[in-house]
């Protein structure tokens, strides 16, 4: 197993995981625990609203980056690790971390 599958594997035995998914810098899914069509949606949207985050960080400091994106609705919570060529994208149920 390599490291890449290692880690995806360890992030999906995570409370609540719904699915990951690997996107190139170039918008294609590169590996994905989600069916093909939300796979597409996720690796047609979350690349940009990634590269919008970042130039919002680099606006505000030219110095500064864009490590991580956490985006919460009511449904999911999706979270974005935007790195120079590839962005991992994490979708969680967040009802699912709550401790009752």
């Amino acid at each position: 197993m390599s490291d890449v599958e290692a880690t995806l594997a360890r992030i999906s035995q995570h409370k609540g995981v719904l699915g990951t998914v690997i996107i190139s810098n170039t918008g294609q899914a590169l590996r994905s625990t989600l069916d093909e069509s939300l796979t597409k949606q996720y690796a047609d949207l979350i690349p940009s609203l990634a590269e919008l985050a970042r130039n919002l960080v680099r606006d505000l400091d030219p110095q500064n980056d864009l490590e991580f994106l956490r985006i919460r609705s009511f449904k999911h919570e999706i979270m974005v690790a935007a790195k120079d060529d590839f962005v991992l994208v994490v979708i969680q149920d967040p009802s699912a971390a709550i401790v009752s």
